[in-house]
């Protein structure tokens, strides 16, 4: 009987418990799924197309106006006024105005200078600025500024994705962890309810002590222990995974008990993050989206500091209008007949332009500050990673080794329990120490795996 004994426990390595039907969803599959439907990946699609929304809204600083002003008076069958005033305006790029007018005046009260032929007057002419607004203007800085908004926004959508991405990955190896984990307790617990089984056979034919019966129940509950506590951190790590998975029709989605991550994730992290082959010395920092961000907001802080210098300027404004009653007849325009003007402001002080024009200063070099510092702040976290994935696969070779050597001195003492020159409490301690080292080499691929994505994540990559 003791043979058969020593025979199941030599051999309860290779056994492994029934499992159900299991479905895999490897990384590369699930990350699809959260680029394709998770709410915030939407959300950062918004971000696009806000920016051209307001791109759009600019540009209808440029858009033709109709303007129509009419007025009209009468009391006790008196009419006092009736007045028509219609404009026409085609605003340009550099702050010049062609207008287009039409006016037609009655009425017993008049003010003089609103005398107009019988059938109205035509006027056709332009609104210069020779000063301030020339060359630049709030119209043009806000087209500009929104140009660039809209790739600016492309970069940081790029930046919010990969933050989601992120998360999910992290997520995802902590769920295939906790995973890896359970497996190792329910191999282990089948091995102690094969050891308990055995011993106890053996104590029923007088081959073994009570005692020995004892510490092998202790040692299979403490593997149940161990077990459930480590299927509600799986069950957990599920639930958490599952708020990256959403359905089309924005419906989350709830893994299944049969489902269950990929166990050679770390064969193909690289692949499926876009992470293999980084050579920091050659490395673009200047394509990555934060300083590709950066870069677009200096430009746009660099059109309103030139904005602000402008209004430096004193503002000169000159019209001039041909006037004509027969608009139709070309010729009727003439120099002879015309109505100009100019409008000059200008702010004795300039308190308020110059504190603007300083405020847009700081904001460019705060802003070019922030570029230093996240250009030495990247190239820093690059290389502060690589090391760490050296150091890590260094980790997982030693790692490994304790891990057969763990195991070659539990099979030894094994042995020689079975020659009856050792006890089951060294071979529950031996098993222990296999338990502590196979999870310490879970940790450390974990803990690779979570630098493989903080990489992924530093490099903003989607």
């Amino acid at each position: 009987m003791r043979v058969t004994l020593i025979c199941i426990i030599l051999c309860f390595s290779g056994l492994a418990s029934a499992q159900d039907s299991t479905s895999v969803i490897s990384l590369a599959e699930y990350l699809g799924y959260v680029k394709s439907y998770h709410p915030i990946v939407k959300q950062a699609n918004l971000v696009i197309n806000e920016s051209e929304a307001k791109l759009m809204k600019a540009r209808g600083a440029f858009d033709p106006k109709l303007e129509v002003d009419y007025d009209r008076k009468k009391f006790k069958n008196t009419e006092y006024f009736d007045r028509l005033n219609a404009t026409f305006k085609i605003p340009t790029w550099f702050g010049v105005e062609f207008k287009g007018n039409f006016e037609e005046n009655t009425g017993d009260f008049l003010n003089p200078q609103a005398f107009v032929p019988e059938d109205g007057l035509y006027s056709a002419g332009v609104s210069v600025p020779v000063a301030r607004g020339l060359l630049t203007n709030k119209r043009m800085a806000m087209l500009r500024q929104s140009r660039l908004y809209v790739k600016q926004a492309q970069a940081d959508r790029q930046l919010l994705v990969n933050n989601i991405l992120y998360e999910a990955t992290v997520t995802y190896f902590n769920w295939l962890r906790r995973y890896n984990e359970k497996r190792v307790f329910e191999d282990f617990l089948t091995n102690a309810e094969i050891r308990f089984n055995g011993i106890k056979k053996s104590y029923e034919v007088g081959d073994m002590p009570a005692i020995d019966t004892l510490e092998a129940r202790i040692t299979l509950n403490n593997r149940r222990l161990n077990l459930e506590k480590s299927r509600i951190k799986f069950i957990k790590a599920s639930l958490e995974l599952s708020n990256f998975l959403w359905l089309n029709d924005n419906t989350p989605i709830e893994l299944k008990d049969n489902v269950i991550p990929d166990v050679d994730t770390f064969l193909s992290i690289d692949e499926t993050l876009n992470t293999s082959g980084l050579d920091i010395e050659s490395f673009n920092f200047e394509n990555h989206p934060k300083l590709q961000s950066l870069d677009y907001k200096i430009k746009s802080l660099d059109i309103e500091k030139r904005l602000k210098a402008n209004n430096l300027l004193p503002q000169i404004d000159l019209q001039y209008n041909f006037l004509s009653e027969t608009p139709d007849v070309a010729r009727s325009f003439s120099t002879s007949a015309y109505k100009s003007g100019v409008n000059i402001y200008f702010p004795l002080f300039l308190r308020k332009e110059r504190g603007d024009l300083k405020l847009a200063k700081l904001k460019l070099q705060d802003t070019r500050f922030e570029v230093q510092d996240t250009r030495v702040s990247l190239r820093n976290k690059i290389d502060a990673i690589s090391q760490e994935l050296d150091s890590y696969i260094v980790q997982s070779d030693f790692t490994e080794v304790i891990v057969n050597d763990y195991a070659t001195m539990l099979s030894a003492e094994e042995r020689k329990f079975f020659l009856g020159e050792s006890s089951l409490f060294l071979v529950n301690s031996r098993e222990s120490k296999l338990i502590d080292a196979k999870l310490k080499a879970i940790e450390i691929e974990n803990d690779f795996l979570k630098t493989k994505a903080n990489l992924f994540n530093v490099l903003a990559l989607e």
